[in-house]
């Protein structure tokens, strides 16, 4: 195997952990404006509690992604981060929707 391959595939990693955190952080940030146009229930904000479990995904799964697919060598680590971070906000935003949407 030469150099040239493994470089490739780091390169592609890195590529693949890039968009992963990308879409994660954009769907971060679209969160934001989907609570903002739920209904307000009782009128008290208790809807915007939701952007803590949110933020919590983003702040340690997506944004270390983010930061690690920068570095060539922990590309695959950027992506496992990446592609769980991205199953945690589906799992806690379906779960967020039926709450808010009841």
């Amino acid at each position: 195997m030469n150099s040239l391959s493994l470089t490739d595939e780091h390169d592609r990693l890195r590529i693949a952990a890039f968009a992963a955190a990308g879409a994660g952080t954009l769907f971060w940030l679209y969160t934001f404006v989907a609570i903002a146009r739920a209904p307000m229930g009782d009128g008290s904000g208790l809807q915007w509690l939701a952007v803590v479990p949110l933020g919590g995904v983003f702040l340690f799964a997506i944004l270390p992604g983010l930061v690690l697919a920068f570095f060539r060598k922990t590309a695959i680590i950027s992506l496992f981060m990446g592609v769980i971070g991205l199953a945690l906000f589906t799992k806690v935003w379906l779960e967020l929707l039926t709450e808010l949407y009841h």
